[in-house]
């Protein structure tokens, strides 16, 4: 009885909206992106290398974010209750948060809210416009933590940071290094990331944004995946 009791609690645990940040380094030479190693204790996700990234905090939607192209604004909001302005914020948060790089443009803030006052004393304002979406899935039913994830795709050429520079990182992530996207499948990744690395390869191959976003809602028997497509703005 008591596993069954703690089995429908995981059932009903609430999903939270997140984000992450894949920061794509030598796209046309020797693609390599930014990942880290969750601590073993980690209530999500234990000791497996992951992307930078989080949940979506209330002040995320506060911040003066340069605003997202047309399409990936309309993707983003497309089957959304949390605004494209926050999910962007929030992984531009946490990529400060758990690598120290700035992805950002020249700007002062008068007051920035919590969460943001390290990133405000950078003297830059998060930068949208060069955030790619890129996929998006729900945790399944049955882990300790579910998340609504968006996957937004940057390039290192747009880090206002040196890439190789992770002194200002929090303690969140160990081993923080750009893996090459040839040896990425060598590391502990949950499965979600292997999909998404999969996807990523796809993409560099086809060239140009993708006709649709990749949606694994994960919430019913057959584990639905459809596409977000939205339409550009007249």
């Amino acid at each position: 009885m008591a596993l069954a009791s703690q089995a429908n609690q995981m059932d009903n645990v609430a999903i939270r909206d997140a984000a992450t940040l894949i920061v794509l380094r030598d796209a046309q030479t020797a693609p390599r992106v930014l990942m880290g190693q969750r601590g073993a204790s980690a209530a999500f996700m234990p000791g497996k290398f992951v992307f930078p990234g989080g949940a979506v905090d209330p002040n995320d939607a506060t911040v003066p974010l340069t605003p997202l192209e047309p399409l990936d604004d309309a993707r983003l909001a497309q089957e959304s209750t949390q605004s494209p302005t926050a999910i962007a914020a929030a992984a531009i948060r946490e990529l400060w948060e758990e690598t120290g790089q700035v992805l950002g443009t020249p700007a002062q803030w008068s007051d920035p809210p919590q969460g943001w006052r390290g990133f405000a004393a950078t003297g830059h304002q998060p930068n949208g416009s060069v955030c790619q979406f890129f996929f998006r899935a729900v945790t399944p039913v049955g882990r300790p933590r579910r998340f609504d994830a968006r996957f937004l795709l940057a390039n290192a050429d747009d880090l206002i940071t040196d890439p190789d520079d992770f002194s200002n990182a929090e303690d969140e992530l160990a081993h923080l290094q750009w893996v090459p996207l040839t040896d990425a499948r060598n590391f502990d990744l949950p499965f979600i990331t292997q999909v998404v690395l999969a996807e990523l390869t796809a993409h560099l191959n086809r060239g140009g944004p993708p006709a649709s976003v990749p949606f694994f809602r994960n919430d019913d028997e057959a584990h639905l995946v459809s596409r977000l497509s939205g339409k550009r703005p007249l």
